[in-house]
């Protein structure tokens, strides 16, 4: 039966309604050894699409598309009784907006070089759109997604990372109160990762990290980053040494052997510490696949790589 209309749909060939019933089956255990735990769903800026589709001002095609997917993924966690928490990144968006404005971006280590003027830019795309975008994504299915900064609450105390980055920061504290009452209220955060130290100067931190401190702090069951890849490989060129499950002892040799690179070290960095710190497992996978998240968690083989103690 169509859930919007009351009418049911043609016929389906007996083998696909055996599969999809085989799915079902196969994702109960899953939905019941989940429920009532939180899962902090990290939604990398790569994995909403090609943000030069619309630039800074607009949702492209592809990149709505992949919302609306990440959107339905997230509520469907949460009708099954689970606690859904996304951190976003927007580092794409910024860098759109930055070259739309003639600001030539800046690079250390990784890390963007943060003057006053791109802390306003990163505020704006992160806080007002990025944000903005994943609530309004999430709130098509009801009124469930309740946009968050760092700056909201003392959710996120940060410190300066160091003075030739500028205003780039780390995390100090975590306080997830907001948090906690919102998830208890049934409500799924969302939130833009600027955080702000004690005299009230605001940051802008890396998402992975974020993601990772928040994770520890509430006390999640999971830990996922969705990004632009399908999860750690052996060999970062060879799409076939696709890793299906590693330890954090394997993350911290595949950083200081190099195997881990670029964007994806605070990733693994920040899944080590978080499954040493009580989160039972981290994941990484592929945020472009369409419903990535469900076949991950809701099925045996999964899509990416779980990270394990």
């Amino acid at each position: 039966m169509n859930a919007g209309t009351g009418t049911r749909a043609g016929p389906r060939p007996a083998t696909d309604a055996r599969k999809r019933a085989a799915l079902l089956v196969e994702a109960l255990p899953y939905i019941r050894r989940f429920r009532d735990k939180v899962i902090v769903v990290k939604y990398g800026g790569n994995a909403l699409g090609d943000a030069g589709d619309a630039g800074a001002g607009a949702v492209g095609s592809g990149e709505a598309a992949a919302l609306a997917s990440f959107a339905e993924d997230v509520v469907l966690l949460r009708s099954v009784g689970m606690g859904p928490v996304v951190v976003h990144g927007g580092g794409p968006q910024i860098g759109e907006l930055m070259r739309r404005l003639g600001k030539e971006a800046a690079f250390r280590d990784g890390l963007r070089v943060t003057d006053a003027e791109t802390l306003e830019i990163a505020r704006m795309v992160l806080v007002g759109k990025v944000n903005r975008d994943i609530v309004s994504a999430i709130n098509v299915h009801g009124p469930l997604a309740v946009g968050l900064s760092g700056e909201d609450a003392n959710l996120i105390t940060a410190a300066a990372h160091s003075p030739e980055l500028g205003f780039v920061g780390n995390v100090h504290d975590v306080d997830p109160t907001i948090v906690s009452r919102l998830l208890a209220e049934g409500l799924i955060p969302v939130l833009a990762t600027i955080g702000t130290d004690e005299s009230g100067q605001a940051y802008n931190i890396n998402a992975d990290t974020v993601a990772g401190a928040v994770a520890q702090a509430i006390g999640a069951e999971k830990l996922i980053f969705l990004t632009n890849v399908e999860g750690l490989r052996a060999d970062p060129s060879d799409p076939a040494s696709l890793l299906r499950q590693v330890t954090a002892a394997d993350l911290e040799r595949m950083v200081a052997d190099g195997v881990a690179v670029g964007g994806m070290v605070p990733k693994v960095e920040a899944c080590a510490q978080a499954v040493r710190a009580g989160v039972a497992r981290g994941h990484i996978l592929d945020g472009r696949v369409p419903h990535a998240l469900l076949l991950e968690l809701f099925t045996d083989a999964g899509v990416g790589t779980m990270v394990l103690p």
